[in-house]
């Protein structure tokens, strides 16, 4: 049945599961009044001890091709930043197994929402990436948290070139756990499957377990991504030319400063 109001969010409470759903235009950008409703969502299903499993996709054709850059605006960033790493953080911090469905456009802020999952089963074709680097911007999340899932030089790679790339090589780095040519939904069935038949306390204590450790390292990392952000990147000429230049659909024209 649904449980949310579907215009940006489309909650469906199937126990042992709770599928959250992306709905937003073609690409399913994640704009604030998106993440007012996924974050009411997942308060939501908190409330529901008989849910084990949170389920993310987007509608249509794609996950998401992330955050949307009116949001990067410097009178609008502040409010963005403390909205979206809200969701991350609840995420992160929630005792439900959380499985991320990818398809299409995976990039930026929706990258970063399928890297704060525990499993991600990604279609081989998907487009991943952390472009905000060409807008003179980066992505906090990826910043703070990247290099424990992928390695240090292989973060720093995505994270200062914004290169895309595809779900076999997420695989491969280790941002997604499984990649599938076709049939998807197949492949995210069996993962339902395995998760149905397991008790839901058992699952939140050993999720507990598994991140005991990184939870302290990722709030730590993303606090201070989050003050270079707002106190020192976006005080900058290139950051403020590069959001300019992607709304007047023109090259940026960088100064260094």
């Amino acid at each position: 049945m649904k449980s949310a109001d579907p215009s940006r969010i489309q909650l469906l409470s199937e126990p042992p599961f709770a599928r959250l759903i992306l709905v937003h235009g073609k690409q399913n950008v994640i704009d604030i009044p998106m993440m007012e409703e996924f974050a009411r969502a997942m308060e939501h299903i908190e409330s529901q001890s008989e849910i084990s499993t949170i389920v993310i996709s987007g509608s249509g054709e794609h996950f998401s091709s992330g955050v949307d850059i009116e949001s990067h605006a410097p009178d609008r960033v502040q409010e963005m930043l403390e909205k979206f790493h809200g969701i991350i953080r609840k995420l992160v911090r929630t005792r439900r197994v959380t499985l991320a469905v990818v398809r299409g456009y995976c990039l930026g802020g929706g990258a970063e929402l399928a890297m704060a999952c525990d499993i991600v089963v990604t279609a081989e074709s998907a487009h991943w990436g952390f472009p905000e680097i060409k807008l003179g911007c980066f992505p906090p999340v990826a910043a703070a948290a990247l290099a424990a899932v992928v390695g240090q030089k292989r973060a720093a790679e995505l994270v200062l070139t914004g290169r895309m790339f595809d779900g076999r090589e997420a695989v491969q780095m280790g941002l997604a756990s499984r990649a599938v040519r076709m049939k998807l939904d197949e492949a995210v069935s069996e993962y339902e499957r395995r998760l149905k038949v397991l008790s839901p306390a058992a699952l939140a204590h050993a999720k507990r377990a598994l991140y005991s450790w990184d939870a302290a390292h990722f709030e730590k990392g993303l606090a201070r991504a989050e003050e270079i952000y707002l106190k020192e990147l976006i005080q900058t000429e290139d950051a403020r030319e590069g959001i300019r230049a992607w709304m007047e659909k023109r090259e940026a024209q960088w100064k260094g400063k």
